[in-house]
């Protein structure tokens, strides 16, 4: 018979501790009930779950589900998401029938890949592999356990990508129930003789599919853009990422400070070059160390912000014309408190 392979592929790394471990091992508790009540799954469904944290391990080997007993995950440091797709690409090697011209092989398998965080290791080579040779031949759905999963890798494996955020109670039931209802859903169409990739409706109460990964920034520096107001051409400052250890007596804390590390004239084919989608990346000038001046006209600081919200230069006190919003400021000669301003994407 051909058989319907299923492989979870689950994060146990640090950042899973607690709930969303104990959750995970009741999803697979919940889904393998599920499927042990209906008759399709019972004669095809075969399940397996490969656990990764610093390193990745097949904690349950593939299964028919009527033997199939979740096992316990385990906890480790790290996020090695390149090993795990490796051995899920091994698991799959080693465990799924092929089709040849003699007889027909085992029914697409289906990959469930849940993961919280970004990966601690280089996935690049692995996603390479994985695209090209393994994409077209599963159904690979990665789920990402709140919004600060790496959903920009998650979109290189697959479309089949979907943000779950639990914000009430009985969210998890839902997410649990549609994960069990997908497979159930492909047993019936494999059982029917129909090899197929549709995914259930999502409840986006729950969980919804990223069309666009969330946009993200370059922690290790900060850019910010200005305009010089009197030539109105842009310009660039970059303050650098440095963490300082603050101690007394009783404790010891790091502070991330950036440093001033140059402000740099901008042609304006810069914006042309620039993923201009709105974000709302905000840095506070408490942490910003340094104020340069202008690479334009030289006015004594590049670092002044209209009300529209962008940077601009000025040469001290007095009225100016904004070169983003042509609205008339006025900077006054004291000094202003920290305030968050915009950022770019580094």
């Amino acid at each position: 018979m051909r058989r319907l392979p299923v492989f979870f592929v689950l994060d146990c790394s640090e950042s899973m501790v607690g709930a969303n471990l104990q959750k995970m091992e009741e999803c697979l508790q919940v889904v393998t009930r599920a499927l042990r009540t209906d008759p399709y799954a019972l004669e095809t469904v075969y399940v397996s779950v490969i656990a990764f944290a610093g390193t990745t391990r097949t904690i349950a080997p593939l299964v028919e589900v009527v033997s199939f007993y979740p096992p316990k995950l385990p906890l480790g440091s790290g996020t090695s998401l390149g090993t795990a797709l490796d051995a899920l690409m091994t698991e799959i090697d080693r465990n799924v029938v092929k089709t040849t011209p003699d007889a027909k092989g085992d029914w697409k398998p289906i990959v469930y890949l849940i993961t919280d965080g970004h990966p601690t290791d280089d996935p690049g080579p692995a996603i390479e592999r994985w695209n090209a040779k393994y994409a077209r031949k599963t159904t690979l759905v990665a789920i990402g356990l709140g919004k600060n999963a790496d959903f920009t890798v998650l979109k290189r494996l697959t479309e089949n990508v979907i943000v779950y955020e639990e914000s009430k109670e009985g969210d998890f039931q839902k997410f649990v129930k549609w994960i069990s209802a997908s497979v159930v859903a492909q047993s019936k169409s494999v059982g029917e003789g129909v090899d197929s990739d549709t995914l259930p409706t999502l409840d986006e109460s729950v969980m919804r599919i990223v069309k666009e990964p969330p946009p993200v920034a370059d922690e290790s520096c900060v850019t910010l853009v200005g305009r010089c107001q009197k030539t109105r051409r842009p310009y660039l400052i970059k303050y650098e990422r440095e963490v300082q250890a603050v101690a007394t007596r009783d404790f010891r804390v790091d502070v991330t400070q950036y440093h001033l590390a140059g402000c740099h004239p901008l042609e304006e084919d810069y914006f042309a070059w620039s993923d201009m989608r709105a974000t709302e990346f905000k840095v506070n000038t408490a942490s910003l160390v340094g104020s340069p001046g202008c690479p334009h006209c030289g006015n004594i600081t590049a670092f002044a912000v209209c009300s529209c919200g962008k940077l601009l230069c000025v040469n001290g006190p007095g009225e100016v014309t904004c070169p983003w919003c042509k609205q008339q400021v006025s900077f006054g000669t004291e000094a202003s408190d920290a305030f968050d301003v915009g950022r770019s994407r580094g």
